[in-house]
């Protein structure tokens, strides 16, 4: 049999095919388009603002940045423990008051000795709240509207909140949304708000 002397020719394997381009495109695609929606929903439903005051230490500190979901309460209503934030009496000029749910709907509250009682029961709370030196207008029991929230800062004994006779129980119409999530600072870490 005779030898083929010479020169060889054979294919060099492509490196980068057209299939893998298409796909390395299709996957930046995909991520673009998922974080230009959450941009959208968060910018859409959702509302940042700055802390005012210690009312909510440890939860909160002052001048921290929370975001808000302004979305979730046209769906459902607040419950028990949702950090809320407010308008005062609804006034567009106040600055959001950032605050927890305590009472509900229907409910009656009445501070007694420092603790909260619901509907003549004593609210069984996390032992980290203070005993609340001064009840406001919830030493007398509070009768909560069809639509009425009572709520109450975390650091009790430095807020003003539903005990206050120029602020009492909110309503849910000048809720603005549940606090959801906050921002880093030299106190804290960033994280869901709870």
């Amino acid at each position: 049999m005779a030898r083929h002397k010479g020169l060889s020719f054979y294919e060099k394997k492509k490196w980068i095919s057209k299939e893998m381009i298409r796909e390395i495109f299709g996957t930046c695609f995909y991520c673009f388009a998922a974080i230009l929606l959450a941009f959208v929903i968060v910018f859409s439903v959702g509302m940042k603002i700055s802390m005012i005051g210690v009312s909510m230490e440890p939860a909160l500190y002052n001048g921290q940045e929370v975001l808000i979901n302004r979305f979730v309460f046209k769906v459902l209503s607040p419950h028990r423990g949702d950090v809320v934030a407010f308008l005062p009496n609804g006034n567009p000029n106040a600055h959001y008051y950032v605050k927890r749910v305590i009472g509900l709907p229907g409910e009656r509250i009445q501070i007694i000795g420092g603790y909260v009682y619901i509907n003549g029961e004593l609210l069984v709370e996390d032992e980290s709240y203070d005993k609340i030196a001064d009840a406001g207008i919830a030493d007398t029991e509070i009768l909560l509207g069809s639509d009425e929230y009572f709520v109450l800062g975390d650091n009790r004994n430095f807020s003003e909140d539903s005990r206050s006779g120029n602020i009492g129980p909110i309503s849910k119409e000048t809720i603005t949304g549940k606090v959801w999530f906050k921002m880093s600072s030299s106190e804290d870490s960033m994280g869901l708000v709870k």
